[in-house]
């Protein structure tokens, strides 16, 4: 039912656009980071190196959790999940601002622009709700030590893992049909370098109330539950941390959740400037900035947060790096063997 009702909005709103644009703009120019010639070709090696960062990190932190059987836990389970957002999110915005930096071609098509639109805030909606659950996944651990392997059972695991990425996918359907419904006919200028909805709704020449009263629906509803999620998580960690007797053992719990910490407060603090600050105080040339947290920085730091501070994938990767480095070793012949082990015993029988 669900998927019948997100279709028809999307392949009516697809139309109403088709109609209203048609005439008027079918497609946009991304202003990007900066008009400077020489600081493009800058940022384009910068941004090709963040790009590689991020991908081989997540992607290396992927594979170790996978192939230590110790990191088979709820824990590292939601966290490949949160590496594949990071991917995928990095991944919707980089390559075409690459390629913009490169061949200094800033035009983007309509569709590809709702298409960049739609990916970003699935991304975006899934790692939301996905750093929350990570909170509640520490909160379990904590809190409750005995009860943690059927709190966090396999079975939740995966109903958690799967149920947000489609909270993510809804979301972002509702609010890339309710985007397509919009005039754009003031400018096909968006300041920005990608297609984001902030710098989309101030070139709309139609009515943006629909999109206002839909953004104040899903602030409440990701934000009450997201953060809401994540501040009584942690109050109940920090509760249960300060009855721990020992300096040894408080030490402990909070390690096991300051990685997770550091990410949520970084990830949260820019998205809430970008999306639920007031409009009083927003502006645009600052929001390209504070997205590149959210939308590049965040991935780059996730793997590194998550593996410098934690002993268990410091372990894991070392293990790793150790099995690299012996398939790296070059083998010795047989023959080589053969004539050593000969050599040797003729000297000791010449002895």
């Amino acid at each position: 039912m669900t998927r019948i009702l997100l279709k028809y909005l999307l392949d009516t709103s697809i139309r109403d656009a088709e109609i209203k644009n048609q005439s008027v703009t079918m497609e946009f120019i991304l202003l990007g980071l900066t008009t400077s010639t020489e600081l493009q070709t800058l940022l384009f090696w910068i941004f090709t190196c963040i790009y590689a960062t991020a991908i081989t990190g997540n992607f290396i932190l992927i594979f170790t959790i996978c192939t230590c059987k110790k990191l088979h836990t709820p824990m590292y389970f939601l966290l490949i999940n949160l590496s594949l957002v990071n991917v995928f999110s990095i991944s919707v915005t980089i390559p075409k601002l690459l390629q913009t930096l490169w061949t200094h071609r800033k035009t983007i098509s309509f569709y590809g622009c709702f298409t960049q639109l739609y990916l970003f805030m699935w991304c975006l909606g899934t790692e939301l709700f996905m750093l929350s659950f990570m909170a509640f996944d520490r909160y379990a651990a904590i809190c409750h030590p005995l009860k943690y392997t059927v709190i966090m059972r396999k079975e939740v695991c995966i109903l958690i893992a799967s149920g947000v990425w489609v909270a993510g996918m809804v979301n972002s359907a509702v609010y890339t049909g309710v985007m397509l419904k919009l005039s754009f006919c003031n400018s096909n200028i968006v300041n920005h370098f990608f297609c984001n909805i902030p710098p989309l709704l101030q070139l709309s020449c139609s009515d943006t109330s629909l999109n206002d009263m839909m953004s104040f629906v899903a602030d409440v509803i990701f934000g009450i539950f997201s953060c809401g999620l994540t501040l009584t998580s942690y109050c109940f960690i920090l509760r249960a941390i300060l009855r721990i007797r020992s300096t040894e053992g408080k030490k402990k719990a909070f390690s096991t959740c300051s990685s997770h910490l550091i990410v949520v407060s970084f990830f949260f603090s820019s998205v809430i400037y970008t999306y639920i600050s007031p409009s009083s105080g927003y502006s645009l040339e600052k929001d390209k900035f504070v997205s590149l947290l959210y939308s590049v920085v965040t991935p780059v730091v996730n793997p590194l947060i998550y593996s410098l501070r934690n002993k268990e994938v410091k372990e894991a990767l070392k293990t790793f790096s150790g099995r690299v480095r012996l398939l790296r070793r070059p083998q010795v012949s047989s023959a080589k063997i053969f004539y050593n082990t000969t050599a040797a015993t003729v000297v000791r029988g010449r002895s």
